[in-house]
């Protein structure tokens, strides 16, 4: 186990031991005085739990001199729009821990018609204090593989929850609900999500997906522009949206982040829609059949000059004599996840 593990796991117990002096002081009734048997430990396990969370975060923070962006593609299609961008600020989370240093969150902003309301409800101080995920329109929106990658994490099976965008709903999510979610690990923070090996050393992690919706599972092989699953409301979220970050890890907890440029995009900036086409999606599968169908040209050519040699050998035998004979095949074309 990691340094960063470890730290990991000391502070979601500082949080547990925390909990269970409040709960004790309410349900039992300790011998001596209060602050000897409650507030004391509780200052002393206070002072450690944000000793632990300072120390995971400075772990978790970049080394040395920061990696060039990794070029990826898109991973949706359609009309978004970023926040919390690594192109303001970083870390751009808040935070180093969970290796989302350069993590970006997208929110699907469909166009509306000229005087339309926008499809995507507002943020409501207080009604509706919660929304159904089908009012937003990012909800069940196809997630792409970025890349030809392996998948490594694969995690199904938690709920989609209603929406936190009244400020009742965002003030349970941020003191009851996050702290139970940090409490009981990274998992519960990303919700059902995916962790993509893009080789040389770099993961692609898509977060909060719906529940249900994977198409892949650990140890496929995934195509760029594939469909990996679908967008959700599970974990630390306020809305449906897509959380992606790229990470030197598969492991959250022991991962440093790393920069992150999608193809024909960039970094959107805070606030700032994009466009991505589906035939631009494609663009990165069309330039890897491309460079597999060079292969298969060249493998082809191999073969043709193979036949030539044996047809010059046959000299005029019937149906042969100087002629290059043209195999079928089917270049491009790869095995695609189960």
């Amino acid at each position: 186990m990691s340094a960063r593990n470890v730290l990991a796991t000391a502070h979601r117990l500082s949080w547990l031991v925390l909990i269970a002096l409040v709960i004790a002081e309410f349900i039992t009734d300790l011998p001596g005085p209060g602050w000897t048997t409650t507030f004391l430990p509780a200052a002393v396990v206070a002072a450690l739990l944000l000793t632990t969370n300072a120390l995971q975060a400075r772990a978790a923070a970049p080394v040395g001199e920061p990696r060039e962006p990794v070029e990826v593609g898109p991973p949706v299609t359609g009309r978004w729009t970023a926040l919390n961008s690594p192109a303001d600020k970083v870390p751009s989370h808040g935070t180093h821990v969970y290796g989302q240093t350069y993590a970006i969150d997208i929110v699907a902003e469909p166009e509306a018609a000229d005087g339309a309301p926008q499809d995507r409800p507002p943020f409501r101080w207080v009604w509706p204090v919660v929304r159904r995920n089908r009012d937003f329109p990012a909800f069940g929106a196809p997630l792409l593989a970025v890349a030809d990658a392996t998948v490594v994490v694969a995690s199904d099976g938690q709920r989609d929850h209603l929406s936190r965008n009244s400020l009742p709903a965002l003030a349970y999510l941020m003191l009851v609900e996050g702290t139970a979610r940090a409490v009981l690990g990274v998992h519960r923070v990303l919700g059902n999500h995916v962790v993509l090996d893009l080789g040389g050393g770099t993961y692609a992690a898509y977060a909060h997906i719906r529940r249900g919706s994977l198409r892949v599972k650990a140890g496929d092989r995934v195509r760029a522009g594939q469909e990996i699953g679908r967008v959700g409301n599970s974990g630390n979220t306020t809305e449906p949206h897509l959380h992606f970050h790229l990470m030197d890890g598969p492991d959250p907890d022991a991962a440093r982040g790393v920069p992150f440029t999608w193809r024909g995009v960039g970094v959107p900036a805070n606030g700032e829609t994009f466009t991505v086409d589906a035939v631009d999606a494609l663009d990165a599968v069309d330039a890897v059949d491309a460079l597999d169908a060079v292969d298969a040209v060249d493998a082809l050519d191999a073969v043709d000059a193979v036949d030539e040699v044996v047809a010059g050998d046959a000299g005029d035998a019937p149906g042969r004599g100087g002629e290059r004979v043209v195999r079928d095949g089917r270049p491009g074309v790869v095995g695609g996840a189960g």
